[in-house]
């Protein structure tokens, strides 16, 4: 499931999404079982976790399984009716109040969701399994776009999107679809599907400028393709030597690295990765492993954050492009309430 990536290379980009990364991390967002079903913490890098924002007044319903930042507002996918929250957020301050729903919800439980500058989307469980809807901070949400011509097959766990086209991950084949996108305008003809597809249910995708990731329910666990806007998929590249242990159930990317959440033991592998070349030699894993399976995953330039399905149920690190992994960092003085089925970085 979307769990972490599901961020556009605008808004929260570097967090899963990749491509253009601020640097400076602000907050963090933990999505997780039972109310209020989603912690956010103000979090600065080398310093760690500060004290937890106050809930929002109006919780997201049920089970939030995908969060993603802009600079101003926080949306949150989730369980149940209206499957899509999304709250104005100020760094310091923390929620305000709820936007309105859309006039138009998605279908079914939401999964993945991802914003650009101008667009929201939300990856969902029924058909047309995507929904995607102008928004404007202050706002709110717009009237949502006409499906796309060519639907997926299947329920849609994971979604991210730029200003020229949008990706889902999918339950049965082919995977993985992608769409050309124009803000304003919406979905163009879905791309040819890559030669090579995936091996099986994707959970997570992400993005950056030239590459797409999903994470896979079965071996490699992870598959990475070219990508070029206006053309679509390239020559899948070959698997990284050390493969992930079991069910890769998050995927992120920075510029210079790609990370990947799993169900085994060491729970998180971390590989450098260059666009047109491909995977490196998998990073040491940390000195202190997350405790249980690594459900969702979120990278930057300095740190990598874990979702994972046992206390603390969150686990982030100092990460250095070329180095790996620092010292864990101090767990929450509040913790997640259960599994972190989602976790994302808010970047400015």
């Amino acid at each position: 499931m979307a769990f972490t990536t599901d961020v556009a290379l605008l808004g929260a980009a570097g967090a899963g999404g990749g491509g253009s990364e601020p640097q400076t991390i602000t907050d963090i967002a933990v999505g997780h079982p039972y109310g209020p079903n989603l912690s956010v913490y103000p979090f600065t890098s080398g310093v760690g976790f500060g004290v937890k924002y106050s809930n929002p007044a109006t919780a997201p319903t049920g089970q939030s399984w995908g969060v993603a930042f802009t600079s101003t507002d926080i949306a949150v996918s989730h369980q149940s009716s209206p499957y899509v929250s999304v709250y104005p957020f100020t760094t310091g301050v923390g929620f305000g109040t709820k936007y309105a729903n859309p006039s138009t919800l998605p279908t079914g439980t939401g999964y993945g969701v991802a914003f650009t500058s101008t667009d929201i989307a939300v990856a969902h469980a029924s058909s047309p399994y995507v929904s995607v809807y102008p928004f404007t901070t202050g706002v709110g949400f717009g009237t949502k776009y006409a499906n796309p011509s060519t639907l997926p097959p299947s329920t849609a766990y994971g979604v991210a999107f730029t200003s020229t086209y949008i990706a889902l991950g999918l339950e049965t084949s082919p995977y993985i679809s992608a769409y050309p996108f124009t803000s304003g305008v919406g979905f163009g003809t879905k791309y040819a599907n890559p030669s090579t597809l995936p091996s099986s249910q994707s959970w997570d995708i992400a993005l950056t400028s030239t590459d797409i990731a999903v994470s896979l329910d079965s071996s490699p666990y992870v598959s990475v393709y070219p990508f070029t806007s206006g053309v679509g998929f390239g020559t899948k590249y070959a698997n990284p030597a050390t493969l992930p242990i079991g069910r890769g159930w998050g995927v992120a990317f920075t510029s210079t690295d790609i990370a990947v959440s799993h169900q085994s033991s060491p729970y998180v592998s971390v590989y450098p990765f260059t666009t047109g070349v491909g995977f490196g030699t998998k990073y040491a894993n940390p000195s202190t492993l997350p405790i249980g399976a690594g459900l969702s995953v979120a990278l930057t330039s300095t740190d990598i954050a874990v979702g994972h399905s046992s206390s603390p149920y969150v686990s982030v690190y100092p990460f250095t492009t070329g180095v790996g992994f620092g010292t864990k960092y101090a767990n929450p003085a509040t913790l997640p309430i259960d599994a972190g089925y989602a976790v994302n970085f808010r970047l400015v």
